[in-house]
């Protein structure tokens, strides 16, 4: 049985990264296989690849999901959209010191009015919001929304993040939280992978706010996952095809891309096409689409440290981060990142 205190690691906290390196490529990459561990750096990439390997990457572009509010009772409201529902309406996470009740309104950044029409979710930790029918929903958050960054980053967004926290080929509209393991690219690198005659194609996952839900259950079968809508291109479907052909590797950039791809391939087949993820990768999974892959480092006791341990072994996962510590690596969005293959 798999615990919750199985994927634990002790983290300096001086080690996660509060701000975004000028040079996108300039972070170390720890190379993580079972035979050892390689430091290296980020723009070092092409090396480490083959030709004919295919990077997917996930192309959400993150929204300006965070709002602040009044109620119409006085009281303050913190709104972080989990998605939008059609042109209108939008699913939400509310923080406020009395949650607000089904047809009351809320207005935000002191510019327009939403009604809560509900509750959703399995313990109904989502509210439902109306937005006015002058505009679509993700209109008026892109408008007069904040950046959201993630709960362990202590600044609120600036400038700078209006550009950091978005990858250099976002353009799919609908996440809440970046896709990280893609920060590191810029167009230089592209081009050098490019020249090397590593091949690229994008998914689209849009990451909800459930992801920074901590794990509340130990006993790790217990766990239900939060879901989250993707999409995967025919074009995508065929290059893959072509990869396995010609005997290149799969390599995911970013737990994102590689849900995405295993979610679609559930039936043992990879197929085209949009759907909801709530797939849980522990160790034992099986992969049927994943050959490596391009991560940050992850939060101690997450989901996304189980899946990487899944990957490529608890034991090399739990070395790699030991070495990370103890080499002063920087963790979490804006942190340094690994390259991990999978253990067959």
């Amino acid at each position: 049985m798999l615990t919750l205190d199985d994927f634990d690691y002790d983290l300096p906290p001086e080690l996660i990264a509060q701000t975004a390196l000028p040079d996108r490529a300039a972070s170390r990459l720890l190379v993580a296989r079972p035979e050892g561990l390689e430091d290296r750096g980020f723009r070092e990439l092409p090396e480490l690849l083959r030709p004919n390997d295919l990077l997917v990457f996930n192309d959400s572009r993150v929204l300006h999901a965070r709002l602040f509010g009044q109620k119409q009772t006085g009281g303050q409201v913190e709104v972080m959209v989990e998605r939008p529902l059609g042109d209108h309406a939008i699913l939400a996470m509310i923080r406020a010191s009395k949650s607000p009740k089904p047809g009351s309104r809320i207005r935000l950044m002191d510019a327009f009015e939403v009604e809560v029409t509900g509750r959703a979710g399995a313990n109904g930790e989502f509210f439902l919001l109306r937005f006015p029918s002058d505009d679509t929903a993700v209109n008026y958050i892109e408008r007069f929304g904040k950046l959201p960054l993630p709960p362990y980053i202590e600044h609120s967004a600036d400038a700078s993040d209006e550009t950091r926290y978005q990858t250099v080929y976002a353009r799919e509209l609908g996440s809440v939280a970046a896709p990280t393991a893609g920060l590191h690219f810029d167009d230089a690198l592209l081009a050098s992978l490019e020249a090397k005659g590593i091949k690229r194609a994008f998914v689209t996952l849009h990451v909800g706010a459930g992801t920074f839900q901590p794990v509340r259950e130990h006993d790790l079968s217990k766990h239900k996952m939060h879901r989250e809508a993707y999409s995967i291109p025919q074009d995508t479907v065929e290059a893959i095809a072509r990869t396995r052909a010609s005997g290149g590797r799969l390599v995911c950039v970013g737990t994102t891309a590689m849900r995405a791809l295993e979610s679609a391939a559930q039936t043992g087949e990879l197929k085209a096409g949009s759907a909801e993820t709530g797939i849980f990768i522990t160790p034992g999974y099986s992969f049927r689409v994943a050959d490596a892959l391009v991560t940050n480092f992850h939060l101690p006791k997450s989901t996304l440290l189980m899946l990487v341990s899944a990957l490529a072994g608890t034991e090399t996962i739990r070395a790699a981060y030991a070495h990370a510590v103890t080499q002063r690596y920087r963790f979490f969005s804006y942190g340094d990142a690994m390259l991990l293959e999978r253990r067959d």
